[in-house]
């Protein structure tokens, strides 16, 4: 082969390759392979949350494990903002829940800048990192529950599917995290 038909055969495999790199990462195929590989990982919640995002169409499986953090952001931000109206009276809690949801309160507080160091962790490429911070904001959605179980007091309903959610989703986050190459 000449040197320029070689040049040509090699930028058109690159191309395919490419291509094939790009359609490849859907919230659809990086959840599938996600739950393939963690068995935790729901896969309808997890294609469900991805591609609600607005970076989701054109990312890649790193660009999708970002999305899963910073999706994980705002959950934790929506429940500080549930805590809030519950410690505001908008809803009537038992007077027991009040210590629980102020802990409540400060962890989902926590958790967001958890997931949010699991962002900048995965964005600067340092999986482990952002692997860990995921994990902790798990952790801390788990602790919410603990508080309301130490307290004696329910969960409220919504709180719990909360914090059900955001552990959910730092799976997904380090699932994710786990198939870039």
């Amino acid at each position: 082969m000449r040197p320029s038909t070689m040049a040509r055969a090699l930028a058109a495999a690159a191309a395919v390759l490419a291509a094939v790199a790009c359609v490849g990462a859907t919230p659809e195929t990086t959840c599938r392979a996600a739950a393939g590989a963690d068995r935790r990982v729901d896969y309808r919640f997890c294609v469900s949350r991805l591609s609600q995002h607005h970076d989701s169409p054109d990312a890649d499986t790193w660009g999708l494990a970002k999305v899963a953090a910073d999706v994980g952001v705002l959950m934790a931000s929506n429940g500080v903002y549930d805590i809030k109206a519950m410690l505001a009276g908008k809803k009537e809690q038992p007077a027991a829940a009040r210590g629980p949801l102020e802990q409540c309160e400060a962890l989902y507080d926590r958790m967001g800048s958890a997931f949010a160091e699991a962002y900048d962790g995965i964005d600067r490429r340092d999986y482990a990192t952002g692997k860990e911070k995921a994990g902790e904001a798990a952790s801390l959605a788990r602790r919410c529950g603990d508080a309301f179980a130490r307290a004696g007091v329910a969960v409220p309903s919504r709180l719990a599917k909360q914090g059900a959610d955001s552990v959910q989703m730092a799976i997904v986050c380090t699932a994710v995290t786990n198939l870039i190459k």
